[in-house]
């Protein structure tokens, strides 16, 4: 198994309680951010870990090295913000597996990788996105799909009773960008919607432990949740 994370963001909305750090360095329950991410990876098999950095990329490369437990770590470095679509095109351009595993720096969702990417291969999907059903909501945006979980379009962000979120991790095939010509774009708005009909993107749906910590009122949340029971995905 391999991974990508998206680990260069700026944190601006994070400002008031992480200064001068990378956000996936935010430190919750006394540990980087980043380190429950690789804990995960590294608890579900995956061997290389591709971080891609830019914002004061140096944080990360200083603190986890080229290797983190039983992963190696390779980093994707942007000199300039290239935004998570351009990001994850420089990112997969050093993969070398045929389907590659993403997550955001700033998001855990407890899913299933194994059985995401047993999915991914048996849909012959070109992106598989892993969503969570949310009640009540309007920070995030919602997916639709079929019967078949074949996705068909994706909703801006709006108030909602309930919908299914983009959760934050895909599986990607890593020639997904390959005729894309764009050096910076975002992989929401200027890939998946645009390419929604055109491509094959499914949904794998899980009902896993799911925290965003991209807002001070959820960096708190997940300061308590985290030091209070230990996660098992």
């Amino acid at each position: 198994m391999e991974a990508i994370i998206l680990a260069g963001g700026f944190g601006t909305r994070l400002k008031s309680v992480v200064r001068d750090m990378p956000k996936p360095m935010a430190v919750i329950a006394g540990k980087p951010f980043l380190t429950y991410l690789l804990d995960q990876l590294d608890r579900q098999g995956c061997t290389h870990a591709i971080l891609a950095v830019g914002y004061k990329k140096e944080v990360i490369q200083n603190f986890f090295g080229p290797k983190y437990r039983g992963i190696s770590l390779t980093y994707s470095v942007e000199e300039k913000p290239l935004l998570t679509g351009g990001a994850l095109k420089k990112a997969l351009e050093v993969a070398t597996e045929d389907a590659v595993l993403v997550l955001n720096g700033d998001t855990f969702f407890g899913v299933d990788f194994s059985k995401m990417l047993d999915f991914h291969h048996k849909t012959h999907s070109d992106a598989t996105l892993a969503v969570k059903k949310l009640y009540d909501f309007s920070r995030y945006g919602t997916v639709l799909f079929n019967g078949n979980l074949r996705i068909t379009q994706f909703i801006e962000k709006k108030v909602c009773q309930e919908g299914f979120i983009n959760g934050g991790v895909y599986i990607l095939n890593r020639t997904i960008f390959d005729g894309i010509n764009q050096e910076k774009f975002m992989m929401e708005k200027d890939f998946l919607e645009k390419y929604v009909d055109l491509k094959a993107f499914y949904a794998f749906p899980s009902n896993g432990y799911f925290i965003d910590i991209g807002i001070p009122e959820d960096y708190e949340k997940a300061n308590k949740e985290f030091g209070k029971f230990t996660l098992k995905k």
